[in-house]
């Protein structure tokens, strides 16, 4: 693997998290990466081998999410002609490919246990066995690992082997969402709008509007960096006018016509000329009836309840999102029955 990419932040936190990983790359120890989804785990892995001694030697890559139980450990040791149904050559797996270099296993809570054992006798002594061989082969790899779930709990259920933990967890580096990345989202978004300007061949970057900034800014991004760089790149994408980009779709998959979930789809009614367009709610949801107040209030509820849904119930975000005071949003609550205790 080749590629160099770019990382790029400058909170405090993201910026702590990296401190990590770059001392702890000279070291030729196992390395775990935590952090949710499109955080950036990666781009760690990257930069923990390309500041490493090993940084001339091969980096492979593996998902262990992306192949079925039954060929992950063919996969990672090899096997050898005859193993199994299929395997009609002997084939190297991702240790002898990383032999001298850095091994990066994505989504490493995805192991069996089962492949977790060979896994623990590859990191502690150096061995691998390819699947139908009794000859064990010595290799020089050094693991870094990558998940989003918090192993020791997984220790705890019987589900992730206690010593394979201990072994990989040398270094811990927990990359912090981007919602806690204070000024990081205007910096990245800026990044990838420059870079979609260019490849769409356009002679100028004009920046966000104030409408895209805010948006950019309110928006909890629960796919982290990933989710924002669709964004921006797509808003690019289809932005025509002259000036600054102030139009921005988060959910590609809003539309009045998307599919309900019966199947069929659901489109706004249009009104009779000269009269007021009906009250429509979610495609999920029952349509508002009744009068003026009590179709407000009904609005209001789901609103609110899906708004806290959405920020997992944390009272002070919802909020922020809302644009209300905290002492707003628990009237708010109260006033509708939705605040516990």
């Amino acid at each position: 693997m080749e590629r160099v990419a770019p990382v790029i932040g400058q909170s405090t936190a993201f910026l702590d998290a990296l401190e990590r990983a770059s001392r702890a790359a000279s070291l030729d120890r196992p390395v775990l990466v935590i952090g949710e989804r499109g955080t950036g785990k990666e781009l760690v892995a990257e930069r923990l081998h390309r500041l490493s001694g090993r940084w001339s030697q091969p980096l492979v890559i593996m998902n262990c999410a992306a192949l079925p139980e039954t060929l992950i450990e063919a996969e990672l040791f090899g096997h050898e002609a005859g193993a199994f149904t299929g395997a009609s050559k002997a084939r190297a797996g991702r240790f002898e490919e990383a032999d001298g270099g850095t091994l990066f296993l994505d989504e490493l809570g995805t192991l069996s246990m089962a492949a977790q054992d060979r896994l623990l006798r590859a990191v502690e002594y150096g061995e691998i066995t390819r699947i139908g061989s009794s000859r064990p082969l010595r290799v020089d790899v050094r693991i870094v690992a990558a998940t989003n779930e918090h192993l020791p709990d997984r220790v705890l259920k019987g589900t992730f082997r206690a010593d394979l933990l201990d072994r990989l967890s040398f270094e811990v580096v927990t990359l912090p969402p981007l919602r806690a990345r204070s000024g990081d989202i205007l910096v990245l978004a800026d990044h990838f709008g420059r870079r979609m300007a260019a490849e769409l061949g356009r002679d100028r970057w004009p920046g966000f509007g104030p409408e895209a900034i805010e948006m950019l800014e309110n928006h909890r991004w629960p796919g982290n960096v990933r989710e924002l760089r669709n964004a921006v790149e797509r808003a690019v994408y289809r932005w025509e006018r002259d000036g600054p980009v102030d139009m921005i779709q988060i959910d590609p998959f809003d539309s009045p016509w998307r599919p309900a979930s019966s199947g069929g789809f659901t489109a706004a009614p249009e009104a009779a000329e000269g009269e007021p367009a009906p009250v429509v709610a979610a495609p999920s949801e029952p349509p508002i009836e009744g009068d003026f107040r009590t179709r407000v209030s009904t609005y209001e509820r789901r609103l609110l309840t899906r708004a806290m849904a959405e920020h997992r119930y944390n009272q002070r975000a919802t909020a922020e999102a809302l644009g209300l005071t905290y002492d707003q949003l628990r009237h708010a609550l109260r006033k509708h029955g939705l605040l516990s205790g």
